[in-house]
């Protein structure tokens, strides 16, 4: 009885993250023909490499044997979050895979250099652009982070969320597409970290805005480093976003934002400097 009701469970569970996912962020077009919500059946074996009429039985709770590979390939398919995976996991009688990776730890010797290349607006990100290190200067930029939740100390969250984040730019529209763009890279190519699919999940349910550029699926790669932003002090300031990879771990990049150099006659005489504090 208790392994019967476990298939249920199993069966139940499946067929609601099916159903809570937007079939136009995974791919396939949500016209109006569609007369139940979310992925069909057979999209969610397409996407996960099973047989329909497999995957059929198994959300009906048959007893058919479920493999570890079949449930990652659910479970990627799906996007789920970390607790949603290891929740599928459990239900299927395996041994949950960890939650995901420890904490980033960044060196002790790259966060002095961030905070030592005050004025200029300089932190450390990973690939899902969390800020893992920043300095006053970049800080201020974003209205302050140190009291943001640690989840919330990210650029796309900012961006997509936040009214200081909608202020940012002077082009937020082009910015916010490229970094929607880029997302999708980012997913295609860390498949197997979850906190892409536990961002993008955030993103779809805070933000329409961010929904509507999704759902234009494009991609992008690295954007323009030229970058036009309204400083909280200064207004407008033009600046070049440098990137660079960290030589420990090529996941992270520090980014540093210098004042931009004039075009023309002004060609080398730097725009409006940094200074925390000044007025």
């Amino acid at each position: 009885m208790a392994d019967l009701v476990q298939r249920d469970e199993l069966g139940a569970f499946l067929r609601a993250r099916r159903e809570a996912t937007d079939p136009a962020a995974a791919g396939f077009r949500s016209g109006p023909r569609r007369r139940t919500p979310g992925l069909r059946r057979e999209e969610l074996a397409q996407l996960a490499g099973l047989s329909a009429t497999w995957y059929t039985w198994l959300e009906q709770g048959r007893d058919i044997s479920v493999s570890r590979q079949v449930i990652e390939s659910l479970a990627r398919a799906l996007r789920l979050s970390g607790p949603q995976r290891t929740h599928l996991f459990t239900l299927a009688a395996l041994e949950p895979p960890p939650t995901g990776p420890a904490p980033v730890k960044v060196d002790p010797l790259l966060e002095r250099l961030v905070r030592e290349l005050s004025p200029k607006p300089a932190y450390v990100m990973n690939p899902w652009w969390d800020l893992l290190a920043y300095n006053d200067a970049y800080a201020e930029l974003l209205g302050g982070l140190d009291q943001r939740p640690e989840d919330e100390r990210n650029i796309l969250w900012i961006t997509f969320t936040e009214s200081r984040g909608s202020g940012l730019f002077v082009d937020w529209l082009g910015e916010a597409r490229s970094l929607a763009g880029q997302l999708r890279v980012a997913l295609a190519r860390y498949p197997d970290d979850p906190r892409g699919p536990a961002l993008l999940e955030s993103l779809l349910d805070s933000s329409d805005a961010f929904r509507a550029l999704w759902d234009e699926r494009s991609v992008s790669g690295v954007a323009s480093p030229r970058k036009e932003l309204r400083h909280p002090r200064l207004g407008r300031v033009d600046v070049d976003s440098l990137r660079l990879a960290d030589a420990q771990d090529e996941e992270l990049s520090l980014v540093v934002l210098l004042p931009a150099e004039r075009d023309g006659s002004e060609q080398g005489n730097p725009g409006k400097e940094f200074r925390v504090g000044d007025e």
